[in-house]
């Protein structure tokens, strides 16, 4: 039986916030040793200090550790509220305008394209051409999601019909029913692996960031410095979302509450 003493717990602990920012607090042990027990079986690994030296000799293991940790629930328009409100506020404002967004921890790809699809159906052919979205994770197996654009049935149950039939080909029509994005919503996006604790390469003048759901994972000195960074790299007037179950209010920021989970950078 394969078993998590506190002293390793605390040492996977200590490498998964110390690479990602997760903080993995008490309470969370099962979790990680039942995520963790399929990384030790795929690795022939025995036991969890046998895997604790094994990545210290092989860190590329510590971005698998971390993939096999973090969760990537999502789904296309979720929180509509934060659509409606970028399709009623937002783009009437932008419109015209170089519109540049990032998606930070865009998981399998469903938020940004979310944002294609609302972009192409707000705007102009021209004033399209103006848009990039920037979509980034840490996890290479989520992105290679988002790259291939293609999801079962079952995984769009966010999206109304009529964007269903404008911008998805079904691929396979058998059960569970196979669709792929079309390369106008795809050309829009930018998929890239970033660590959000790490050095940013993107040059700043973002008009939206969205970090949903993701914050959650953070203590609190993390959120403040990575909020804090967002504000950094948005333009005046730019906007940050985050995830309803998300507050800021514990972490000292500059920016201005404008509704339920939407920020705004006003100087």
């Amino acid at each position: 039986m394969l078993s998590l003493s506190r002293t390793e717990f605390e040492e996977i602990r200590a490498l998964v916030h110390k690479v990602s920012g997760i903080n993995l607090h008490q309470g969370k042990e099962e979790l990680v040793k039942a995520r963790l027990a399929k990384r030790l079986r795929a690795l022939n690994i025995n036991s969890f200090s046998e895997y604790l030296s094994y990545i210290k000799h092989k860190k590329e293991e510590l971005a698998a550790m971390v993939e096999a940790l973090t969760t990537n629930k999502t789904n296309f328009f979720r929180e509509p509220q934060h659509f409606e409100f970028l399709r009623k506020e937002i783009i009437p404002k932008l419109r015209g305008k170089e519109m540049r967004i990032w998606s930070a921890g865009c998981s399998s790809g469903e938020e940004p394209y979310s944002i294609a699809m609302l972009l192409l159906d707000e705007l102009t052919n021209e004033e399209i051409k103006e848009v990039r979205i920037l979509a980034t994770d840490i996890s290479e197996r989520v992105l290679a999601k988002a790259r291939s654009a293609t999801y079962h049935q079952y995984e769009l149950d966010g999206v109304p019909p009529q964007m269903l039939q404008k911008h998805f080909i079904c691929i396979d029509p058998k059960p569970p029913r196979t669709y792929q994005l079309s390369e106008r919503v795809t050309s829009l996006v930018r998929i890239a692996r970033l660590n959000l604790m790490d050095h940013w390469p993107m040059r700043g003048g973002f008009d939206l960031i969205f970090c949903r759901n993701v914050m959650i994972y953070f203590d609190k000195n993390t959120q403040r410095e990575l909020v804090n960074r967002f504000w950094e790299i948005l333009k005046p007037g730019g906007y940050l979302f985050v995830g309803h179950s998300e507050s800021l209010a514990a972490a000292s920021h500059p920016f201005k509450y404008l509704r339920p989970a939407v920020y705004i950078k006003q100087v």
